[in-house]
């Protein structure tokens, strides 16, 4: 039987006569023999022609008529031909299972497992990754003027901090970001930007958000997001490689203000808890209610924009200050006039853009 034989080599091909017998076949190609086993052959079907390779040969291969090799008792070829499929159709399958395997880890497995991990993480570890996420973060969103705003600010962190039960300083200041939102981190700190400070029409509305994201801290809710983060991060180290940075990557996404989402059952926790904080404190708990309302409508509006980073991590915000309406009571205020007029004033220099300050996050 004749075929056409390629050395992986070079471009030439050679007509050679292909023998058949028992359980190998033979040619012989510039004055050398090959003998293959047909048991290890892989055999490509093309049609009316079969293309054979060996592993022994790397690239080489055989090219023949699929007629003449069947009619030259290639039954046991063909039973190869088969394995060779069945080889491919396992690792299809395998593929498939370990896909599966992984999303149910990153989907199901790391959040199902977030909470309980959250609360064995010792409160000096999370301490000390918060510390770094806020150094990473102050660089891009720059503190606002120290003063009588930053301190009042720090002050009533230091109230909140005292009601709860949390091992960890809660830290408030203001900074200078292009959107309006708060958020917390690992440890402790929360971040509270000038266009947020701006869109609060009353102490009462600030100190809400503020206790909210207090409550996120008490109750580990961004530790939580941190393991989910980490546990994609792992998957992907798995996947691409050990030191590829992956992990590494994902987990310093988890403390930027895109990356720590929470659930909806821990918001309405945080919104609860955040009101308890501030009755415990004697002060008013009815400034949570209106502004949720107002950030619902101007996310209806044309002022949309402003308010869309808040809104994607704080979904559902009517439904939300009808809640806190029906809980909220009233008490004192949590700044006074002049602490009020100082937190408002500390932001006020021109601030940079998105643009600027992915140009240059160091500022000058």
């Amino acid at each position: 039987m004749q075929a056409r034989f390629h050395d992986g080599l070079t471009a030439r091909s050679l007509l050679v006569e292909v023998t058949v017998e028992a359980h190998r076949l033979s040619f012989d190609a510039d004055g050398e023999t090959h003998v293959w086993s047909l048991a290890d052959l892989q055999i490509e079907d093309l049609g009316d022609r079969l293309r054979l390779s060996h592993p022994k040969v790397g690239d080489g291969r055989l090219t023949l008529d699929a007629a003449a090799w069947r009619a030259s008792g290639g039954g046991a070829g063909l039973k190869a031909e088969r394995r060779h499929q069945k080889r491919e159709a396992r690792l299809v399958v395998g593929l498939a299972v370990a896909g599966l395997a992984i999303a149910a880890v990153v989907f199901i497995g790391m959040p199902a497992a977030s909470g309980p991990l959250a609360r064995a993480t010792p409160p000096n570890i999370e301490e000390r990754m918060g510390r770094n996420f806020e150094a990473q973060l102050s660089i891009a969103f720059r503190p606002c003027d120290p003063g009588a705003g930053q301190t009042a600010l720090a002050a009533f962190g230091q109230r909140l901090e005292a009601a709860a039960d949390t091992p960890f300083d809660i830290r408030v200041r203001a900074v200078q970001a292009p959107m309006v939102n708060a958020f917390a981190l690992p440890g402790g700190a929360v971040m509270v930007t000038d266009d947020l400070i701006a869109l609060a029409k009353t102490p009462d509305e600030l100190a809400a958000v503020i206790a909210h994201e207090a409550a996120h801290v008490e109750r580990r809710h961004v530790m939580q997001a941190v393991w989910r983060s980490l546990g994609l991060g792992l998957v992907l180290d798995a996947v691409v490689g050990g030191g590829s940075g992956a992990g590494q990557q994902a987990v310093l996404l988890a403390g930027s203000v895109a990356d720590l989402r929470f659930s909806r059952s821990a918001e309405s926790e945080a919104d609860v808890r955040g009101q308890q904080l501030l009755e415990a404190n004697g002060l008013s708990s009815q400034g949570m209610a209106p502004f949720f309302e107002r950030i619902a409508a101007k996310g209806e509006g044309a002022e949309a924009g402003a308010v869309r980073e808040l809104m994607s991590s704080h979904p559902d915000s009517l439904s939300r200050a009808r809640e806190s309406a029906a809980r909220a009571r009233p008490g004192a205020p949590a700044f006074t006039p002049a602490e009020w007029a100082a937190i408002r004033m500390a932001c006020q220099k021109p601030k940079r853009t998105l643009r600027q300050i992915l140009k240059n996050p160091l500022g000058g």
